[in-house]
């Protein structure tokens, strides 16, 4: 505290603003499995680091948009990071941004792959996608749709690889239109572009036949025919996803008040970051868990050093452990994160250090993600202890937070770091929810 000023009676605030490093373990939450004692991976797992941190903070339950409704992690993450009154841009607009992909501005998007298939009947059922073995073909089999698409009005990107795509089609301006992709492709086959508002009808049937004539085209394509020739199964029809328009969205600071960076380990991630004008250091994943979220935990200091107030850390190795339908898979990477994390007790002592889920990935059943808690904890200088002493969805349940959304999450986090908005006080023209680090001052001579 500093000494009161001419003419007032109390003491002024010092600065003991902290900083907040959030630690997002993708498809953290589980369900309880019977090979592991009907307990979850998390806790199931040896996590001596994380029980640590549960013992030192406070704890609950991350639903982040309530029971039963199963999350993407792009959603997700647009809802913690306080852009839920934002309108979303569009999945495949933050893959082609995290991809350094030029996205047209204010032009229909949609992210495209190239499939294989079977049909039966009226029905083309979805079999499988490019690897990574396939570029060659794959690329190919993009470059030469180009003018197959043009007469559509779609221009077509390739992102990267694995016959991966972005179709923009500049002469539409909304993008209101579902899934050609099944996503479930044992349950549904090739589905139909459908509108989802009066705007979306037109983007609707142009890309409807622009599949159309995409899958006539590579079911006659020469580089098909040598593929069938050589065993392979041929790359023969084009899905699509993740509709959006780019348009500009506030940058994290002025949406949220501070500085915000990221340390991305995927495309999507960057492509957020990207979008949100957030500074990122890309650390593509290793191959040994540990030192890989070691590394990240490097970087996030590097980031706080640099300026940053908020930092956002994620790994995809939960996900994809759940993914594989392994409980043991699951809980052996929890084990492995768990000592990557090691250095989080010495940063949450000069920062408020959370870690949780974007979602729940079950690692049995057929769910791609449930709409179930994942646990969440908050250790730092200001957060007081519950009596959790385990990290994990059943101990998490008895934290204090109870059970949180994905948009109270980060005020949660701003508040515990001496950073709340005085609700009343107006120093910014958006509506923030931190105090802001760099309102505009008058400038005197």
């Amino acid at each position: 505290m500093k000494q009161p000023g001419y003419g007032e009676e109390h003491q002024r605030p010092g600065d003991d603003r902290l900083p907040i490093v959030l630690v997002i373990l993708d498809g953290l939450g589980d369900r309880p499995v019977p090979e592991l004692a009907d307990r979850t991976p998390s806790e199931a797992a040896h996590t001596p680091h994380l029980d640590a941190l549960a013992r030192q903070g406070s704890n609950g339950w991350h639903l982040p948009f309530g029971w039963g409704r199963a999350p993407t992690s792009e959603l997700a993450h647009w809802a913690m990071f306080g852009y839920s009154t934002v309108p979303f841009p569009g999945r495949g607009v933050l893959e082609a941004l995290g991809a350094d992909v030029n996205v047209t501005p204010h032009a229909a998007t949609v992210h495209a792959a190239l499939r294989t298939s079977q049909q039966d009947d009226d029905r083309l059922w979805i079999t499988g996608r490019a690897l990574r073995a396939d570029n060659d073909d794959a690329d190919a089999l993009l470059m030469a749709l180009g003018p197959v698409l043009a007469a559509h009005g779609i221009h077509i990107q390739p992102l990267g690889g694995r016959g991966e795509a972005l179709l923009t089609a500049p002469a539409h301006t909304v993008a209101d239109v579902t899934d050609s992709d099944p996503f479930f492709e044992t349950l549904h086959p090739w589905l139909q572009p459908r509108p989802t508002s009066d705007a979306g009808k037109p983007f609707a049937v142009t890309l409807t036949n622009a599949l159309y004539t995409a899958r006539k085209y590579l079911l006659n394509s020469p580089i098909n025919s040598r593929r069938t020739a050589r065993g392979l199964p041929a790359l023969d029809v084009l899905t699509t996803k993740w509709a959006g328009v780019h348009e500009p969205v506030p940058a994290f600071i002025d949406q949220i008040g501070v500085v915000g960076a990221a340390v991305t380990s995927t495309r999507l991630y960057r492509g957020l970051a990207t979008a949100l004008d957030m500074r990122h250091i890309h650390l593509t994943p290793q191959a040994v868990v540990e030192k890989d979220l070691d590394a990240r935990l490097t970087a996030a200091e590097e980031l706080i050093d640099a300026g940053a107030r908020f930092v956002h850390v994620h790994t995809k190795t939960t996900d994809e452990a759940g993914h594989t339908k392994a409980p043991y898979a699951k809980r052996t990477v929890l084990e492995a994160i768990d000592r990557g994390l090691a250095r989080l007790e010495d940063i949450a002592e000069h920062a408020i250090v959370a870690v949780t889920g974007d979602h729940s990935t079950p690692s049995t059943h057929s769910l791609l993600h449930a709409g179930e808690p994942t646990p969440l904890t908050v250790v730092g200088p200001t957060v007081r202890c519950d009596e959790v002493l385990a990290f994990g969805e059943a101990p998490a349940r008895h934290g204090w937070y109870g059970t949180l959304r994905a948009d109270e999450l980060l005020p949660l986090l701003l508040g515990h770091a001496n950073r709340p908005v005085l609700l009343g006080h107006r120093i910014t023209p958006r509506p923030v929810i931190a105090l802001a680090d760099q309102p505009q001052h008058m400038r005197v001579q």
